[in-house]
């Protein structure tokens, strides 16, 4: 018999993932009930509304689900099971500042939404907003669980357990599947396996969100690690990019894959290998390791991504939702890759799944800081999410990861107590500012907030006090 819920969606008007979620709820045959779209942008909703009812006509879909638009989020929230949460904080013209206006100083940011000068502004506009949903959450539906997708995800899901210390929430990422892809394709090339199914993969990965490292990755009986050196012997000049129905070298073009020679370098230098893309990785270390320059970035076969190039692809996104709406263009019901919706079912006791997902240290990572945010594996069962202890990390990643979670901690110190020097100091110690003078830093820091202020100044009343200083 197939369970009834209901899921409380904040970004409900989202242009890409939000079809990706409703294809997989529609072809699952467990559970059934309400999606409530909430959004910002009435009109995006009103459109995920449309396509979700023609998904509901499709002759692949399993399972219908009855899609309402609100626009109080309160009504929204109230008696859900589950809230899922996907926000774009501000503008693609806020994330214009956010990875670009570094530059001017030497950074460049290959993604600019989680680490570096971006990620700190970006957390900026995000953090105060996630407390009051967290407020909200308490208020309307404390029992449901809470499944984060925005960036920066760990400071996002520190908000929510900072604000209500009761709630269940945990923070979805799917940048540990992509290794895990790459890990199938060394089974490929070094053993001949053809197609492996990345789920019969364990992998024991740990650190925080987009600085995850595998340290243990097996296979059967086969330890897919020691196999790394001699596929690097073949594919690290050239590049190997594993992502699933793309050519190996998708990486010249798609400004979104990789090569994988960030990661192959890394594994070279510490033994482990880093559980993230290429382009999210580049930006935990020292900017003149892989970012220098553009013309560095392409050495490592990767691209930086541009705003404009979102900016287009977003109108392109939404000239599709249209189509699909309006039954112009025909919507494709087929699986994704993500597990949200399988670790919900896992949640409503339908079997026992164990996946990577971002929790508060509860001891699961023994070298970590308790209470800040991780990424491990846990176990997913029953009206409880469990977190797995995992190996220990090898002391010169150790190193690099505390360091990012203690920095993650005092910027969301600095944002929770509306301290704009306590979060400049977390500002300068991202990797990417470390060839910063401090009075550059200072600099832009304060072009940072001036070009994005309309969506601080309703939180942070200090700014006028803070540039003029």
């Amino acid at each position: 018999m197939k369970k009834r819920i209901k899921i409380a969606y904040i970004g409900g008007g989202s242009k890409q993932w939000a079809r990706v979620f409703m294809n997989d709820l529609a072809l699952q045959g467990e559970i059934d009930g309400e999606i409530a779209l909430y959004d910002i942008d009435v009109e995006a909703a009103e459109r995920n509304k449309k396509i979700g009812e023609v998904i509901n006509e499709h002759p692949n879909t399993v399972s219908l689900w009855d899609y309402k638009v609100y626009t109080n989020v309160e009504e929204a929230l109230k008696n859900a099971t589950f809230v899922v949460m996907s926000i774009l904080p501000g503008t693609f013209e806020e994330m214009r500042s956010d990875v670009h206006a570094p530059e001017e100083y030497g950074i460049y940011q290959s993604v600019g939404d989680t680490a570096g000068p971006g990620g700190v502004l970006r957390a900026m506009r995000t953090v105060p907003i996630y407390q009051e949903y967290a407020k909200l959450i308490e208020k309307c539906c404390p029992n449901a669980w809470v499944i984060n997708f925005t960036n920066p995800m760990s400071i996002c899901v520190k908000a929510l357990y900072d604000t209500f210390p009761s709630i269940k929430a945990f923070g979805c990422c799917h940048e540990v599947f992509h290794a895990q892809d790459f890990l199938c394709a060394v089974l490929k090339e070094e053993l001949g396996i053809e197609k492996p199914d990345r789920h019969e993969i364990y992998t024991d990965a740990s650190g925080v969100n987009h600085f995850t490292w595998i340290t243990e990755a097996k296979y059967k009986d086969v330890d897919i690690l020691k196999l790394l050196p001699s596929f690097e012997k073949k594919y690290f000049e050239r590049g190997y990019c594993a992502a699933e129905g793309k050519k190996w070298d998708a990486f010249k073009e798609d400004l979104f894959e990789c090569g994988n020679k960030v990661k192959c370098d890394l594994f070279n230098r510490y033994g482990a290998l880093a559980g993230a893309g290429d382009r999210h990785l580049a930006e935990f270390v020292n900017g003149k390791w892989y970012l220098k320059d553009p013309q560095t970035v392409e050495k490592w076969l990767f691209k930086l991504t541009p705003v404009d190039y979102r900016i287009d692809n977003m109108n392109k996104e939404i000239e599709k939702s249209i189509k699909l709406a309006s039954k112009e263009e025909p919507v494709e019901v087929k699986k994704s890759q993500e597990e949200a919706v399988d670790l919900m079912k896992a949640i409503l006791g339908f079997g026992v799944r164990v996946s990577n997902v971002n929790m508060p240290n509860m001891g699961q990572m023994s070298q970590m800081p308790l209470g800040s945010i991780v990424e491990t594996n846990c176990v997913f069962t029953n009206d409880c999410v469990k977190p797995v202890v995992s190996n220990p990390l090898p002391k010169e990643v150790m190193n690099l990861v505390y360091r990012c979670a203690t920095n993650i901690d005092c910027c969301y110190e600095g944002i929770k107590e509306r301290n704009l020097e306590k979060i400049f100091a977390s500002f300068m110690n991202q990797a990417l500012c470390s060839n910063l003078s401090l009075n550059d830093g200072k600099d832009l820091f304060k072009k940072m907030i001036r070009n994005t202020r309309k969506y601080l100044d309703p939180y942070y009343p200090n700014i006028d006090e803070f540039l003029n200083n």
